[in-house]
């Protein structure tokens, strides 16, 4: 059953009542399909219209779904012989950040990215896909073993952000990030980036420096999350919403600001209606992106990705 988030309201009350008069129907010999027909014509146009109008504030809530598909639904959706790799080989491994060996659609890649979890026992494994400092040293050692032996590197990202818990920032945080984020700079093969959900700070970047960077439509993308923001400008989170729409989280405004390449769009009502068509979706974006990206020698890799980033903001 699908969970409906506040501004969902309607739809749900409507989803509420066809769903009632099946149950009435059932076993029985009343044909209520008249009755129903014009309550799911109805109810599809209100989540159509709904969804078309979406705030950048709606949009993060969107993001944030606890049903939205995450790091392992594309990789069982679309790498096949997917080898996990762990370890930092300095001090543990860390279950927020993921990263392994497969073949995306003939290719062989290295593939990276945070996994929230989708249960409580999950989330808490996980780390609600913040990572710490060890995750992205994993990373950092993921993508030179990628460079080694020329693999094309898939990000996946989708994290609120690094952890900000005393212990990380004694084990170096800061400096992890900075490094990983170096390090994608740095790689001669291609790096192909989505944010599949959130795309928060540093945590983000960290996984994001790459040739091509992709958003699903309903994906946030910000240096600090709304309330985080609104706690800083207004003293009080209930302005996030205020927050989300200053900010300019949305794929589509980030589109518009050259901070992105591309949109992945995702089924009517979000990613979580239907993950099956994301993650095809995701798929067949990421294997355009790898597709332009062949053929490119790694200092024109390099070149490229540089020069994306030191662009942005300028006018």
């Amino acid at each position: 059953m699908t969970t409906f988030l506040d501004f969902e309201k309607p739809i749900a009350e409507l989803q509420s009542r066809i769903d009632e008069l099946r149950r009435t129907a059932e076993g029985g010999a009343v044909d209520i399909d008249a009755e129903i027909a014009p309550l799911q014509a109805k109810a599809e146009k209100l989540l159509h219209d709904t969804y078309a109008r979406l705030t950048p504030w709606q949009k993060t809530q969107v993001a944030r779904h606890p049903e939205r598909p995450h790091f392992k639904h594309y990789v069982a959706g679309l790498i096949e012989d997917f080898t996990p790799l762990g370890g930092d080989r300095a001090f543990a491994d860390d279950n927020a950040i993921l990263g392994g060996l497969g073949r995306f659609r003939g290719r062989r890649v290295m593939v990276i990215g945070h996994e929230k979890g989708d249960d409580t026992a999950s989330r808490l494994k996980h780390n609600f896909g913040m990572g710490k400092p060890e995750g992205y040293r994993k990373a950092i050692r993921l993508m030179a073993l990628a460079d080694k032996f020329k693999l094309p590197v898939i990000t996946l990202v989708d994290t609120s952000g690094a952890f900000p818990g005393v212990q990380a920032e004694e084990r170096g945080q800061a400096e992890a990030i900075a490094r990983s984020t170096e390090a994608c700079l740095n790689l001669g093969v291609p790096l192909v980036a989505t944010i599949l959900g959130e795309g928060g700070s540093g945590g983000a970047v960290a996984l994001a420096a790459g040739n091509k960077v992709l958003m699903m439509e309903h994906a946030v993308y910000s240096v600090i999350s709304p309330e985080g923001c609104a706690s800083i400008l207004w003293r009080t989170a209930d302005k996030a919403a205020d927050a989300a729409e200053a900010m300019k989280v949305t794929a589509q405004h980030l589109k518009e600001l050259k901070v992105i390449d591309g949109i992945i769009g995702e089924p009517l009502g979000g990613a979580h209606r239907d993950p099956g068509a994301a993650v095809q979706a995701l798929g067949d974006a990421v294997e355009a992106a790898l597709g332009g990206l062949e053929g490119l020698s790694p200092e024109a890799l390099r070149h490229a990705r540089r020069s994306k980033f030191l662009a942005m903001g300028r006018i």
